[in-house]
């Protein structure tokens, strides 16, 4: 018995925008969520005073008014700049590349000075057609930067060689020969004051939201409870993994509370050799200039995923990318079922794209 105009099949920020605009519109939604909390993965718990993004640093950053004076209707956005550290043995640097990383790397100052060293090392280097990452980085950036800052850190993140990695996962690597630590170059930046759970909770307020649901189990004892579906999860697991499973890194996270004011001063530190086996600390409390008497970090590790775990990034190498295509094709002839989000593109999408392709698929639902 059909009971709701649409059901919401994750409670992230695409499920919750389409729950917002559906029911403003006067729509009857229910969302659901197999995890016990609403906001998927820009979730955060309050620790100590202290607003802990509970799976990885999310900050807000967009170039599109639209979209941020949109977010703004939810939250009010506080001055926070993302200027994350880098650690490679007892040296520390600035990101993303620019004149303080390569002041401090090679001992000088000026714009000519880094763009001739830089272009001396990819001289002997001697790369004309990049076959794998470790070339590409090489071709970019040179030794130096490549090797203190690149290497160690890709292959954690990634769980190979870089060798064994495609040239195009950073077809670009980011240099500024500026002083200049802001490692976003969009107009419009920042941290919601109290938190992003807050945001999703005004975004949900007076639509049913069931959490700790299982979509597939839900399906089966209420397979006519909607109209129409909006499925967030994985466009793999929908179809039962008929094609074989999308690959993704995974993220675990090791959080604790210190009974220190101040750990490590800069809310995003990330070590970039090999031999540390996480790839970042995060320091929560700096998300918000936080002066609690305690601070809760929260220490990165990177592993490759297996169906069960949570999927975090998508490998858009070209056999996933040929998988995902077939899959989406299953998707375009499921009748009534909208696929969207992270998951259900199998695309790393930042914040603002997310709300934005929510937005551009109500849109289209209104044709």
């Amino acid at each position: 018995m059909i009971k709701y105009d649409y059901l919401i099949v994750g409670a992230g920020l695409y499920g919750a925008v389409m729950a917002y605009e559906l029911n403003r519109k006067g729509k009857k939604c229910l969302v659901i969520d197999k995890r016990d909390h609403i906001a998927g993965n820009i979730y955060c718990e309050e620790i100590e005073g202290i607003q802990v993004h509970k799976y990885g640093a999310h900050i807000f950053h967009t170039s599109d008014r639209k979209i941020w004076d949109y977010m703004n209707q939810f939250a009010e956005f506080n001055h926070y700049i993302n200027s994350p550290i880098a650690v490679y043995k007892d040296e520390l640097y600035n990101l993303p590349f620019n004149m303080n990383t390569f002041s401090k790397m090679w001992g000088i100052k000026t714009p000519q000075e880094a763009k001739a060293m830089i272009a001396k090392q990819v001289e002997e280097a001697g790369i004309q057609e990049p076959k794998n990452l470790e070339e590409q980085g090489l071709s970019l950036v040179g030794r130096d930067v490549f090797e203190k800052l690149v290497k160690g850190y890709t292959e954690k993140q990634w769980g190979r060689d870089c060798k064994d990695l495609p040239a195009f996962i950073i077809r670009r690597l980011p240099v500024r020969f500026t002083y200049d630590n802001n490692y976003f170059n969009d107009r419009y930046q920042g941290i919601p004051i109290g938190g992003y759970t807050a945001v999703v909770e005004k975004m949900l307020a007076g639509i049913e939201v069931k959490t700790g649901i299982d979509f597939f189990a839900f399906r089966k004892d209420h397979p006519d409870i909607a109209e129409r579906t909006i499925f967030t999860g994985m466009i793999d697991a929908y179809f039962g993994y008929r094609l074989g499973a999308l690959q993704y890194r995974s993220v675990r996270f090791e959080t604790e509370v210190l009974d220190c004011e101040n750990y490590q001063g800069n809310a995003v530190v990330n070590y970039t050799e090999k031999e540390i086996p996480y790839t970042r600390i995060i320091e929560h409390k700096h998300f918000e200039f936080g002066k609690q008497e305690k601070t809760v970090i929260s220490r990165e590790y990177s592993s490759e995923w297996e169906v069960g775990m949570e999927p975090y990034y998508p490998v858009n190498d070209e056999r996933n990318s040929k998988l995902y295509k077939a899959y989406k094709e299953l998707a375009e002839n499921e009748k009534n079922v909208i696929f969207g989000g992270r998951l259900g593109n199998y695309q790393y999408y930042d914040m603002d794209k997310v709300v934005k392709a929510a937005l551009e698929k109500l849109e289209e639902l209104e044709q």
